[in-house]
């Protein structure tokens, strides 16, 4: 879907809405006390559509050069938000903490790279996905825990 009104603008309001699209999630994520929130979640949305938009704009403005390639900048920023995720997991004792939060974050980077690629009501569907995950689907698993903390503990010595 090219940009109605100018296309010169366009990746102006793919870097907004990415931005904004961004926002959201970590706005959930701030509302329950996490430590990476709305300017972390902006951040790796934008930055990951910026590299997608500009990716694009070499392929087609240099298409000489080999290395314009923008489904190997795609891999290459899903590759480095990996680190970014991975420095986010940690174990306290027994309890792994940050998985979550890991993966929300690489959901913010493909909401960018979707909004890079022009697919704006994908990148809308997806982060509203993202947010009953964060949100509905959190409260329906913390039910399910309580009934399976309720449940008496049947040791099976045979597995």
């Amino acid at each position: 879907m090219e940009f109605i009104f100018n296309p010169d603008l366009a990746p102006y309001f793919q870097l907004t809405l990415a931005t904004l699209l961004g926002m959201l999630l970590g706005i959930e994520r701030l509302l329950i006390g996490k430590t990476a929130g709305p300017r972390t979640y902006a951040l790796v949305s934008m930055g990951s559509c910026l590299l997608t938009v500009i990716s694009l704009t070499a392929a087609n403005y240099y298409p000489v050069l080999s290395k314009a390639d923008p489904v190997s900048i795609v891999a290459s920023v899903i590759t480095g938000i990996g680190f970014i995720g991975a420095g986010l997991i940690i174990f306290k004792g027994s309890k792994l903490s940050g998985l979550t939060t890991a993966a929300g974050i690489w959901v913010a980077a493909a909401i960018g790279i979707v909004v890079g690629f022009s697919h704006y009501l994908l990148a809308l569907f997806a982060t509203f996905l993202t947010l009953f995950v964060f949100t509905l689907m959190w409260n329906f698993e913390n039910k399910i825990k309580k009934m399976v903390d309720k449940q008496p503990h049947h040791h099976n010595h045979e597995e």
